[in-house]
């Protein structure tokens, strides 16, 4: 009885050493993705179908006000310098963009770091974690929400398109892309780790 209950013990340290080491590399992967990225959120005023197609609406205009911005820059830094000081001018365009469709709720745009899920998108994918962030709210901000990445400009574009991968990193644009028509999984021990996290927190 004593023998079984050291061989327990044991493999319950190995066990609890494997996780700890399994979640250090977990999260120097996940960082090192998200020194590379901006990711845009935009929080709609409510559920509604017509503030739901607002917030879209305006998800566009963003895009297409801060893509010649962002044309050129090459790093996280310069990238967070743009787009902290287009906010003003976002603002404005996202009012305009609600106005056409009818709204005429505040508009609150900050750059911040955010925990996102894992999200998976036209050709890529992204692990949950804390990532810079370009949030976005609409009036009251109920509704759901629209995440992508605005930093490289990966939420017009599609994975075949070779430039808008380009500003990463070998290794970070091999973990988010697809080979083969199938994911990689190998962001899913970063997913677990971030879920253990948030579970003993």
């Amino acid at each position: 009885m004593r023998r079984n209950l050291k061989i327990w013990e044991i493999s319950l340290l190995f066990a609890l050493c494997v996780t700890l080491f399994t979640g250090m590399i977990a999260q120097a992967q996940q960082n090192r993705l998200s020194s590379e990225l901006v990711r845009l959120h935009v929080i709609a005023n409510s559920d509604s179908e017509s503030d739901q197609n607002a917030k879209l609406n305006v998800r566009d205009r963003v895009l297409s006000e801060l893509a010649p911005k962002l044309d050129g820059v090459s790093n996280l830094s310069e990238a967070e310098a743009v787009i902290s000081s287009s906010i003003p001018d976002l603002c404005i365009a996202a009012r305009e963009s609600l106005m056409r469709s009818g709204k005429y709720y505040p508009v609150r745009a900050k750059l911040c770091r955010e925990h996102y899920p894992t999200r998976s998108y036209d050709g890529f994918a992204l692990p949950a974690g804390e990532y810079v962030s370009l949030q976005i709210i609409l009036g009251e901000g109920k509704g759901h929400n629209w995440w992508c990445v605005v930093f490289p400009p990966l939420c017009m574009t599609s994975v075949e398109d070779e430039d808008a991968f380009s500003i990463l990193s070998e290794k970070n644009a091999k973990l988010i892309t697809a080979q083969d028509g199938s994911y990689k999984l190998k962001f899913r021990i970063i997913e677990i780790y971030e879920e253990l996290k948030t579970a003993l927190s």
